[in-house]
C-alpha cells in the first residue's frame, strides 16, 4: 500500500521515520528473524513522517528517537546502543548516506548528557502521538493552525466512529 501524501510546507521541519529502507537484510541469521513475545513495529506502515514546529520541538523528537534502546533497556546510556544514530555519530565515522542524513541543524551543547535525560511525560506522549497519528508536533495553537491549512484535522481527533445512542437505548455506562 502506498504512503499516504505528505503534508508539506515551505520551509518546514518534519520527522521521518523510514522501516526496512531499500529492503535492507537487517537480520543477518534466522534465527534473529523470529521472536516469541511481543509486537514487531519494525515492518508496520514502513514510512511516517510529521511536521514539526521549530528548533525546540525538533530536538525534542531526536532525543526521542536516539533514546529508544534505552528506553527499551536495551542499554544504560543512550550512547552505548550500537546501532544507533548517537553512538554511531560519536564514533565520527566517515558519513554513509544510505545510513543516516546529516541534521538540518547542529546538535546542542552537551547533546549526548541530554539525549540521558529523561523526556518529560508530556514529550513522551506528543512525541507518540504524532509518530503514531502523523498529527503536527509543536505549540496548541500553531498545531491547530497547521492542521487546518494541510487538511490534517484527522491526526488530531480520536480514531474510529463516534458512539450512536437511539432514543429508548440504555445506558450501560452508568
Amino acid at each position: 500500500m502506498p504512503r499516504p501524501p505528505r503534508a508539506d510546507e515551505a520551509g518546514g521541519l518534519h520527522h521521518a521515520l523510514n522501516r526496512g529502507h531499500l529492503r535492507a537484510e537487517i537480520f543477518h541469521k534466522d534465527a534473529a528473524r523470529y521472536h516469541t513475545r511481543g509486537m514487531s513495529h519494525v515492518y508496520q506502515q514502513r514510512d511516517k513522517s510529521f511536521p514539526i514546529q521549530d528548533d525546540e520541538h525538533f530536538f525534542v523528537v531526536c532525543r526521542y528517537v536516539e533514546r529508544n534502546a534505552l528506553r527499551a533497556g536495551l542499554a544504560k546510556r543512550a550512547e552505548d546502543w550500537r546501532w544507533g544514530s548517537l553512538w554511531r555519530w560519536l564514533q565520527k565515522l566517515e558519513p554513509n548516506p544510505r545510513l543516516l542524513s546529516p541534521w538540518p541543524l547542529g546538535r546542542l551543547v552537551r547533546w549526548v548528557e541530554r539525549v540521558n535525560e529523561p523526556l518529560t511525560d508530556n514529550e513522551l506522549a506528543a512525541c507518540r502521538l504524532s509518530a503514531q497519528r502523523g498529527k503536527p508536533l509543536g505549540d496548541e495553537g500553531w498545531v491547530e493552525s497547521l492542521a487546518r491549512r494541510l487538511n490534517l484535522e484527522s491526526t488530531m481527533r480520536p480514531r474510529g466512529r463516534k458512539r450512536v445512542r437511539f432514543s429508548g437505548q440504555p445506558n450501560k455506562e452508568a
